[in-house]
């Protein structure tokens, strides 16, 4: 039994399928389906259910791939003791951040980070909450940047930043013609959102409860509402298709005033909470200050 075979049956049992676990662990799909064979022989138990459509770990197996997960956490604690001793700001730093966040803080902050933190290699991703939560547990990003709440066994969190959020609209939408926007002035129009799994649709319609009537109702017509990124959405609104509410980060465009523009809403205005989150036991500290710094430095508060 082997740590990578441990890791192995950890991400098939998150992908429960074998092409996309083999992809995320970097090897081809036999060599990840011998190894698990491999430990099945090993243990003289059946670690997984097979079908031609997916992968489902048996009772007995998620037991042991949660026996599993404990032993790569703690091998990552092991890891990060060992380079205490280490200078905090030359090891490389992998940082995730959700997709809401990533595409419009990453160009920001990385060159603050490269100047504070020269000797530092840098490695970011963009991800789902739940895909960074588990990254993170397992030792597999280092620190992530996410929106509030976020809450975790022996994660810490700190808040970053408030972040309002705005309405993007086509400049001749009749909503064009007010200062601010009311959430309840929204009834009635096309509001596009993104698809389900991304947190930040959760948060725009926590802040507009009035949109999940509508929404439901051209659900059950097949009326196209949803996009995959904030970009897409944009793009969607400045095709006509209707109006969309982005964190002001994202509300830039190359759009020209003449087609897109945005408004504010009133007070209390919606925003989200953007924060860092790491684990406990990662005892690079120094690293996770210059990062803080870093955004600080960007200027993206609710202030500017």
């Amino acid at each position: 039994m082997t740590l990578t075979e441990l890791r192995y049956i950890v991400t098939l049992a998150q992908e429960q399928h074998f092409g996309r676990a083999a992809e995320r662990c970097f090897v081809s799909q036999p060599t990840l389906s011998i190894a698990v064979k491999k430990l099945e022989s090993e243990l003289g138990i059946a670690l997984f259910e097979r079908s031609k459509s997916r992968v489902q770990a048996t009772p007995l197996g998620e037991k042991i791939i949660t026996q599993a997960q404990l032993v790569l956490e703690q091998t990552a604690a092991i890891k990060e003791i060992a380079n205490e001793g280490k200078d905090q700001l030359s090891s490389p730093l992998h940082v995730g951040a959700i997709f809401t966040i990533g595409p419009f803080l990453f160009p920001h902050f990385i060159p603050e980070l490269q100047k504070l933190a020269v000797n530092m290699p840098l490695y970011v991703e963009e991800g789902y909450t739940a895909t960074l939560r588990q990254r993170l547990r397992n030792g597999e990003v280092d620190v992530i940047i996410v929106a509030l709440p976020f809450t975790e066994p022996d994660v810490v969190t700190q808040a970053l930043y408030d972040e309002p959020f705005v309405v993007l609209m086509p400049f001749d939408h009749p909503l064009a013609a007010q200062d601010c926007i009311d959430p309840a002035d929204l009834d009635g129009h096309q509001v596009l959102l993104l698809g389900d799994g991304h947190c930040f649709r959760d948060q725009v319609l926590e802040a507009c409860p009035n949109l999940q009537p509508s929404l439901e109702k051209r659900s059950k017509s097949r009326s196209s509402s949803q996009g995959s990124s904030l970009d897409t959405l944009r793009h969607m609104v400045a095709s006509g298709l209707g109006i969309t509410i982005l964190p002001m980060s994202a509300a830039a465009s190359h759009y020209s005033a003449d087609i897109l523009v945005t408004r504010p809403f009133i007070d209390p205005v919606p925003q989200r909470t953007v924060a860092l989150a790491w684990r406990a036991s990662f005892p690079r500290h120094k690293a996770i200050d210059q990062l803080r710094k870093a955004i600080n430095q960007c200027h993206l508060g609710p202030n500017d």
